[in-house]
């Protein structure tokens, strides 16, 4: 199955030479759940046309340093896809930005949430547990990098994932092949500590950010995640045959 990143954004340039692109990190991530995953890229934030979602097999909505509320012409043209390959029900899949612009494409609401930044390892319920997660998962501990948050459902969404920070940290759409998340399981725990570091005294604080650290010393579920997402797309897949 070919997996096709929609990439939002790029690594900060401070951070690519030890860490390499961010598409990479999607890709380690899929094989690490599925050898037989392969891979394309646009760079839709750098203005790279999007083909058509008939010519795709599935595609990732990555994280971007943007805001969906940004005037930004790229942005228009991602939300004209996600709108159309949610009707043609390509299997999609949001993470963070990505899962702030589905959700607006689709309906919803996004603001820049007076809750500030949640940063560091998250802990999210699990609201109802999908096929493609192992029965009786009760909760996912994942690296969380973000201020915005979706505040309003599209109207065919449903919350699966949430926790006290951000209440609807994870959606599923009635098609059955669109889905998205507010966290990173992409982020390796060296990437998470690093990308905190960069908002060391801009916007966080020191305290903010030795917190946010602290937290990476306990579990993340990022392959659990990663075997669950891998789940999800081959499940979808038999949907929008």
């Amino acid at each position: 199955m070919k997996l096709t990143i929609l990439l939002a954004g790029e690594n900060p340039k401070d951070l690519r030479e030890d860490f390499g692109p961010y598409a990479d990190k999607f890709k380690r991530m899929f094989l690490g759940a599925d050898p037989s995953f392969s891979f394309d890229q646009i760079e839709v934030h750098a203005g790279e046309k999007i083909p058509e979602p008939k010519e795709l097999e599935a595609v990732i909505v990555t994280g971007s340093a943007a805001g969906v509320y940004d005037d930004l012409e790229w942005m228009e043209h991602l939300q004209s896809f996600i709108r159309k390959a949610h009707d043609a029900n390509l299997p999609m899949l949001g993470i963070c930005f990505g899962h702030q612009i589905i959700a607006d494409a689709l309906g919803g609401q996004v603001i820049k949430s007076l809750k500030g930044w949640g940063v560091g390892r998250h802990v999210y319920q699990m609201q109802t547990v999908p096929d493609f997660f192992p029965a009786g998962t009760k909760s996912i501990a994942v690296a969380a990098s973000h201020k915005d948050q979706v505040v309003t459902l599209p109207s065919d969404a449903k919350i699966f994932l949430s926790s006290k920070f951000t209440p609807n940290a994870g959606l599923l759409y009635a098609n059955g092949t669109t889905m998205s998340m507010q966290p990173h399981p992409e982020f390796e725990i060296e990437y998470s500590a690093a990308i905190f570091e960069l908002r060391r005294g801009n916007p966080l604080s020191d305290l903010e950010v030795d917190a946010a650290v602290k937290t990476l010393e306990n579990p993340i579920d990022n392959d659990l995640v990663a075997l669950a997402l891998a789940g999800f797309f081959k499940s979808a897949k038999m949907i929008s045959r």
